[in-house]
């Protein structure tokens, strides 16, 4: 099916609201585009098939050239053309489909103890299996002299390890150990599309000169690090999740962004090294599985059994906000630590109202000062936002100011406080973020407010004729309840490409994340600021998946038969949603419950993980047979599987019988408002455990309207790897005062619990 111009139509359409975007192109202006080969069809008159694409593309330009040809992660190759060159290369035999390339975006320590890694170290292997384990991490690079990639006490690299430690800009083949073991970097489509890279600003080579890269690749493998901070916050013994596992950094994103064909290039490539494990904490956007290439790389990873854990995105909390939500990836959300930095705003009449800061530096003078609200000290219309250039110096100098949270970088606004001459900066949330607070290194004496705080001072500021304040920074403080909470900006379901999958899988932790850092740039990001730090506190879903992905390198070490199906289902069914006094997890959003659209399957807990008694899993076959379910076409499944794959005509695909570790029941409202309707949805369990005999357990909140029934309602299992199936029905009586309603199913022994989160919603 020739889709090329609708395409090109559809991501238009969603430039406006996801984190992807294809530039806008002139007929006669060259653009990247992936070309997708269908590799079964290639004429016998050519050798191999790197020759046939060559000579398919010199049949529609004689200019063009080739940047990447792949092989695993599709048949086919990446190359820049025109237009009107695109339109008529998809004319031609063999030509599955010509994607344009998107650009994807980044998804901007105490964790360990947190998941309770400390206490349970020697559940895990510590040795042998566990070394052999290699995570690849697809970011910004990886800062090697970070002491998170310290190879003290590690044996030879694992025999497996095909990759290689490329030089370049300020790295060399030394820079890598028997920790770091590869790294890479990947360029050809960043630069066809916005050219030579400027190696005085960043590395052309592996190297982190962003953060970003060694931040995520320590937080799922760094080593041991004794006495790590960052300024005197958050300090103690800085450890990544799977600390003997083996870190490959494959460098995709630049200053510009991330862009698909060095993606695919770089999954490609982590395939043929063989690594064990990819975490990704780069946004998707909401696109098609067979037009996505993130998760057509993860595709291609999942068959060869590399687990792919991606981050859910940064768009919350706003519903439908989900990027990467393919059924081959593990989603992750992010939830708070039980960590807080506080900072006091201290009023002249009286009242103290809290915050958080990660400020350190020279303190404010030990007095009130004159207090100011940005809006009223600019002559711009969004004053109140603290952007560059808006602050009148006159009257914010020898003042401290208060900003508006949202637009430009929170780091940012208090550089143009400081700019303008003022002393020091509250920080207050809008409605958008609510009581949500992120700490920031701030380059003055700064603290962050939620909503209701930053309303209750503003109104001070507008009644007293002569307002003063000062900002009273009180450390770290641990202990922090209740923990962990859904962090705002975490993105949320429903699944927007496909609404009968549930998506996010779990959370994990994602607030004020203490990990290794780049020396090239301050904790910031800022270029003011030249202050230089071994480790960095940050936010975001893109510190969050790689938690999830150094879970699943523990995971693999101790179970390395098992699928990465099997170890996604451990950590979700294992997951918890509730505290330890029973109330359930909460949404800071909303100062609610948060439900299965926020939080997935719940919280993740690696040492329940280690043994989940029962797992669903997943086989290639199964995955494509969820692409019969969703009636993709034959070229479309190829463009995925790379292969001929048609489906079975007298089979009867349902996604309903999905074998996923969750439930997403979408209900007609018109059909079920008639009358009675009735769903059936069919899972398999597999048996990991002892033998045992499992009871199931039904607790919901769907009201009279609706009936969940489990059939049969016990399950024994005698043998190891022993599979049972069993069926849920809904039966609908009448629709709710909500479209959502939430339930969850429970597996018991008595020793195990496999918990299943389910999702009900009328369309």
């Amino acid at each position: 099916m020739k889709t090329f111009k609708s395409l090109i139509s559809l991501l238009l359409l969603i430039l406006g609201f996801c984190d992807v975007s294809v530039a806008a192109q002139n007929p006669d202006q060259r653009a990247t585009y992936i070309i997708h080969m269908a590799k079964s069809e290639m004429p016998a008159s050519f050798e191999h098939h790197t020759h046939w694409y060559e000579s398919s593309l010199k049949s529609v330009s004689d200019s063009a050239e080739i940047l990447y040809t792949y092989d695993n992660v599709i048949h086919g190759f990446s190359t820049q053309l025109t237009r009107e060159e695109a339109e008529s290369l998809e004319q031609r035999p063999g030509i599955l489909s010509v994607l344009p390339e998107l650009k994807y975006e980044l998804h901007t320590t105490r964790s360990p103890e947190f998941l309770g890694l400390d206490k349970s170290a020697n559940l895990f292997p510590t040795s042998g299996s566990a070394s052999e384990v290699i995570v690849g991490v697809l970011d910004t690079g990886v800062w090697p002299e970070s002491k998170s990639f310290d190879d003290t006490g590690l044996g030879p690299v694992p025999s497996s390890w095909k990759g290689a430690c490329e030089t370049g800009t300020n790295f060399n083949a030394s820079n890598c150990n028997r920790k770091l073991i590869g790294a890479r970097y990947f360029a050809r489509g960043y630069e066809a599309t916005l050219g030579p890279i400027d190696e005085s600003k960043e590395s052309k080579s592996p190297r982190d000169d962003d953060g970003h890269g060694t931040h995520t690749a320590s937080t799922a493998a760094g080593s041991v690090v004794e006495g790590a901070s960052l300024f005197g916050y958050a300090a103690g013994t800085a450890r990544g999740m799977a600390t003997r596992a083996r870190v490959a950094a494959y460098k995709v994103c630049w200053v510009g962004g991330c862009f698909s064909s060095d993606i695919l290039a770089a999954i490609e490539q982590a395939i043929d090294d063989n690594v064990n494990v990819l975490s990704m904490s780069l946004g998707g956007g909401t696109s098609d599985y067979y037009k996505d290439s993130v998760a057509i790389g993860a595709f291609a990873a999942m068959e060869k059994g590399i687990l792919v854990s991606c981050s859910a995105g940064n768009a919350g909390p706003s519903s439908y906000s989900l990027s990467n939500v393919a059924p081959w990836i593990t989603t992750v959300g992010a939830g708070t630590l039980d960590r807080d930095f506080p900072a006091f705003v201290s009023l002249g009449n009286g009242q103290n109202y809290s915050g958080v800061s990660l400020y350190k530096g020279d303190g404010l003078p030990g007095k009130l000062l004159p207090f100011v609200y940005a809006g009223n000290a600019s002559n711009a219309t969004n004053g109140n936002l603290c952007m560059m250039d808006t602050l009148i110096p006159e009257k914010v100098a020898g003042k401290i100011v208060m900003c508006d949270r949202g637009v430009n970088a929170r780091v940012q606004k208090g550089a143009v406080v400081k700019a303008a001459g003022g002393l020091g900066m509250v920080l207050a949330n809008t409605e958008s973020n609510g009581e949500e607070l992120v700490a920031d290194a701030h380059l003055l004496p700064a603290t962050a407010v939620g909503q209701k705080f930053g309303d209750a001072i503003k109104s001070y500021l507008v009644s007293d004729p002569k307002p003063t304040v000062t900002i009273l920074f009180e450390g770290t403080k641990v202990g922090v309840e209740p923990s962990p909470v859904v962090a705002a900006f975490s993105s949320r379901g429903p699944n927007s490409i496909t609404p009968e999958l549930l998506k996010p899988d779990m959370i994990a932790p994602g607030v004020n994340i203490l990990a290794g850092w780049s020396g090239a740039v301050g904790p910031t990001g800022l270029a003011t600021d030249s202050r230089r730090v071994g480790f960095n506190i940050i936010s975001g879903t893109s510190m969050s998946c790689p938690h999830v992905s150094g879970l699943a390198a523990l995971l693999k070490a101790a179970h390395p038969e098992w699928s990465p199906a099997a170890i996604r289902s451990a950590l979700m069914t294992t997951a918890y949603v509730s505290y330890k006094n029973g109330q359930k997890l909460q949404d800071i959003a909303t100062g609610k419950a948060s439900t299965p659209f926020d939080h997935g399957a719940g919280h993740v807990n690696p040492v329940s993980a280690l043994n989940p008694g029962l797992v669903y899993d997943l086989t290639v076959d199964d995955y494509l047979g969820f692409l019969c379910a969703l009636n993709y076409t034959a070229s479309q499944i190829n463009s995925l599987a790379r292969r001929k794959f048609t489906c079975d005509a007298s089979k009867r695909y349902s996604l309903a019988d999905f074998n996923y570790p969750s439930f997403a029941v979408n209900i007609d409202a018109a059909q079920s408002s008639s009358g009675s309707s009735v769903l059936k949805y069919s899972r398999t369990l597999t048996n990991v455990g002892p033998p045992g005999t499992y009871k199931v357990s039904i607790t919901s909140s769907t009201g009279p309207g609706v009936k969940i029934s489990v059939e049969p309602a016990t399950l024994s299992f005698t043998q190891a790897n022993e599979k049972k199936s069993y069926t849920v029905t809904f039966t609908v009586s009448s629709m709710p005062s909500n479209t959502n309603s939430f339930a969850r199913l429970e597996w018991s022994d008595g020793k195990y619990i496999v918990g299943s989160p389910i999702a009900i919603s009328w369309n």
